[in-house]
């Protein structure tokens, strides 16, 4: 990855109907964008194009608009570049931003991408009942914080791993799990599944993939749920690691289910209605690592898969 500099007009062409021209003021580092820097069977998403901006979640002011929904001024959320502006040629897809009374930084956080990937998949995927046993790797990332919150906000016993002392006391002492710990310190994960859930997981909220995985399907109890939303560990492997206890599926009649988040933005409105009101009176809460300056994203977009990110990581391009 590297910078280049051009001169544009802050207008959209003439050639370019229905589009917008916007300012980007946040951009959104994800793991999912490690796999469109390849070429990957069977992605949902195409991959990016050499010498082209890569592009992610943002926030945006619209500069320039020739769409009969968007406004100069608005405030939007969406798919952008990794670039000061950018012109979006379908903003259909594009959520225009009405609540500001919360960080216009939560909209590629706890109320965009991340906060609804972890609202549908705990909720839609998962189906949790009061009571249960939910296990959540990656617990500290964007969309682990969250799920590990709406399971407690469920009723649920909740357990999260993560990869330093400093992230294991987050989730016990910030974000309220019941208990924590860091995998890296566990020289066999099946022993310490067992140490933390005696009776068997309910539910598993998967971002992480491989041996993680493998010891998860061993601790499951019989028609459990696990929700397969990432497996970071797996996306800077040339040769994936292989899942070895799959069969338990079949033994422990667990259904495992992928999902893409953006199946469920229809329903965002519904979304916003929940998480919103539990933000404000303090219900839920959100930790993000702020990286400044465009110069400074790939560092940033790096340092996900070393776990050097604690929270949300996101980089500011221009302040609003």
């Amino acid at each position: 990855m590297f910078l280049k500099k051009t001169t544009i007009k802050l207008k959209v062409p003439e050639d370019s109907p229905n589009s917008i021209l916007v300012k980007n003021i946040y951009l959104s580092c994800d793991p999912y964008m490690r796999n469109l820097m390849s070429k990957s069977e069977g992605s949902y998403i195409d991959s990016y194009t050499l010498g082209s901006p890569i592009t992610g979640y943002g926030v945006a002011k619209v500069v320039h608009s020739t769409h009969p929904n968007f406004n100069k001024g608005d405030l939007v959320w969406g798919i952008t570049g990794w670039e000061e502006y950018s012109l979006i040629k379908s903003p259909e897809t594009f959520f225009k931003i009405q609540h500001t009374d919360v960080p216009l930084s939560y909209y590629i956080g706890i109320l965009g991408m991340p906060g609804a990937t972890a609202y549908f998949g705990f909720y839609e995927v998962c189906s949790p009942k009061k009571g249960e046993t939910v296990f959540v790797s990656a617990a500290s990332g964007a969309v682990g914080q969250i799920v590990g919150q709406f399971a407690k906000l469920s009723g649920c016993y909740v357990v999260g791993s993560a990869g330093s002392k400093e992230k294991v006391d987050l989730l016990k002492n910030k974000f309220g799990f019941d208990d924590a710990f860091n995998y890296k310190e566990e020289p066999d994960l099946n022993v310490a599944l067992k140490r933390y859930f005696r009776d068997g997981i309910d539910i598993y909220f998967e971002n992480v993939g491989g041996k993680m995985l493998d010891a998860v399907l061993l601790n499951m109890k019989i028609r459990g749920r696990i929700a397969a939303c990432g497996m970071i560990s797996q996306y800077n492997l040339e040769q994936p690691e292989g899942v070895h206890n799959l069969f338990c599926l079949t033994t422990k009649r667990i259904r495992m289910e992928g999902f893409a988040v953006f199946d469920y933005y229809h329903n965002y409105s519904k979304f916003l209605e929940v998480v919103l009101p539990k933000i404000k009176e303090g219900k839920i809460t959100y930790i993000e690592d702020i990286t400044e300056g465009l110069e400074s994203a790939p560092a940033a977009l790096i340092g996900l898969f070393s776990g050097r990110n604690v929270g949300k990581q996101l980089v500011v391009v221009a302040h609003e």
